[in-house]
């Protein structure tokens, strides 16, 4: 009695070739043409990758990967929003100091000996 097979395939295995293909073989190069010629060298340059030793650090000490890989993604996202806000920052900053200037500016032209003392007291609380 014949057991009936358990698992049956569409595809069957391909046959197996009795012949490989030839294996390339390098050869030397012959000598220069023109041996008083200098040697032109081709390098072509890439850009390194990205360091990745935090996340190595990280998946080393058990992090789990979706934390390396949140940390990967979002790392540079946090670096630009921080950017962003100390720009944002800078910006107010600048306008306080121009107004601020103007106002001293403006009191100082305008008033007389009232305006030169309020300048005073404005430039003491700034």
């Amino acid at each position: 009695m014949t057991t009936p097979r358990r698992y049956q395939f569409d595809n069957q295995l391909p046959v197996p070739r009795d012949q490989h293909p030839p294996v390339y073989q390098p050869e030397p190069m012959g000598a220069p043409a023109v041996p008083d010629q200098p040697h032109v060298v081709v390098q072509h340059i890439h850009q390194a990758p990205p360091d990745r030793t935090v996340q190595r650090v990280a998946l080393g000490a058990g992090v789990g990967g979706g934390a390396v890989a949140a940390g990967v993604y979002f790392g540079p996202l946090l670096v630009a929003a921080i950017s962003s806000m100390a720009i944002s920052l800078a910006v107010v900053a600048l306008v306080v100091v121009a107004s601020a200037w103007g106002v001293v500016t403006v009191v100082r032209s305008i008033g007389g000996p009232d305006g030169k003392a309020a300048a005073k007291t404005l430039r003491r609380k700034s």
